[in-house]
């Protein structure tokens, strides 16, 4: 990883945020652009792994999850296998039991503060649950654009940033909105579960 290539202030600013994250367990990667980003993620899950993601308008945008839907992603798409289940309440007992079972589970995060410490939030609180807990691996995938000094600030651009688009979007989408019904302060994590990919781009909410 090299970032040679950054403006000095953004350069200082990605060194330290990546030297805390490292200290509290968590690995972070760089990627000049989303199509870096798309190659990094996909050259971090080995074929044949069992892959689930949360709602993440940041995968979209960088090309995952049309890479997923693909006959020869190479890939168990788990998504996919509980999205194809017509009943709403076995559909909702499915996706937990998959997403739980994934080797991998992928999103991303509200903010990520210079101090280390990643702020992640939902409505239902169903993407925070699989990124606490279940999955041997986790992959956040994040523009620089997340990127705040320290939590009182991530707070705030979880509530005053992300929450008023993530809204906007299922609104226009026909849903009722969002809010925010959980948020997690990620801390510290056991080393080898959680890796960042912060990409050199605005990308998602």
């Amino acid at each position: 990883m090299s970032l040679g290539g950054l403006p000095s202030d953004l350069r200082t600013r990605v060194d330290r945020t990546f030297a805390a994250l490292e200290g509290r367990g968590v690995h972070p990667l760089f990627a000049m652009d989303r199509r870096e980003a798309l190659a990094t993620v996909l050259g971090l899950i080995p074929k044949g792994s069992g892959v689930a993601h949360g709602t993440s308008t940041t995968l979209l945008e960088i090309g995952f999850i049309d890479a997923l839907k693909r006959a020869d992603s190479g890939y168990r798409y788990m998504n996919a296998e509980w999205q194809a289940e017509a009943d709403s309440a076995k559909r909702g007992r499915l996706r937990g039991r998959l997403s739980l079972e994934s080797d991998f589970f992928l999103g991303s995060v509200q903010a990520l503060t210079e101090t280390g410490v990643a702020i992640g939030c939902d409505a239902s609180g169903s993407r925070q649950a699989f990124y606490t807990f279940g999955p041997p691996h986790v992959i956040w995938v994040a523009g620089v654009n997340k990127l705040v000094p320290d939590v009182d600030a991530g707070v705030r651009r979880a509530r005053e940033v992300a929450l008023p688009q993530e809204d906007l979007r299922m609104r226009t989408a026909g849903a009722a909105g969002s809010f925010v019904g959980k948020m997690v302060f990620y801390e510290r994590e056991r080393p080898g579960r959680i890796t960042l990919v912060l990409v050199r781009e605005n990308l998602g909410f």
